[in-house]
């Protein structure tokens, strides 16, 4: 597995390649020799908090269960700046909130899956990356989608 980082606004970014595939993003990590498929990732990621880009184009590849990759799938189905509740994704997929919230703290590769867009019904529910909430508001916040925090 190769490794590149990324100084962003919410903190430096490791996105780590699998055979061909983005299969992680954290925010802690030791770099090692770069793809151009990492390159792709770090320019896209920079294109993305520069405001130039709204939706990354990127091979990823996502370990877990058939209900981890269907709530992947929902996570990216949401738009930039729009916002969906974790009841919303378990009615899609016939099952409950709770399992969802699960799934979106599982995520593998945060912001470029955005599991940031995902709320609880009474309030911004949880974040798996560094920072935590205050992150996940400070991407909303980014997004346009803070509104809702007010």
């Amino acid at each position: 597995m190769r490794t590149s980082s990324l100084l962003t606004p919410v903190g430096r970014m490791f996105v780590s390649e699998n055979a061909g595939y983005l299969v992680r993003l954290t925010w802690e990590g030791v770099e090692t020799e770069t793809t151009d498929l990492l390159s792709e990732a770090l320019r896209q990621l920079e294109a993305y908090f520069a405001g130039r880009l709204q939706e990354f184009d990127l091979p990823m590849q996502l370990a877990g269960s058939a209900f981890q990759q269907k709530v992947c799938a929902a996570m990216q189905a949401i738009p930039f700046g729009e916002t969906r509740q974790y009841g919303d994704i378990a009615r899609d997929l016939g099952g409950a909130a709770q399992p969802v919230g699960n799934a979106c703290g599982a995520n593998p590769l945060p912001v470029l899956i955005p599991c940031h867009r995902v709320l609880a019904a009474n309030g911004l529910g949880g974040f798996s990356g560094a920072g935590g909430v205050e992150t996940k508001v400070a991407l909303l916040r980014h997004e346009g989608a803070a509104g809702l925090l007010i």
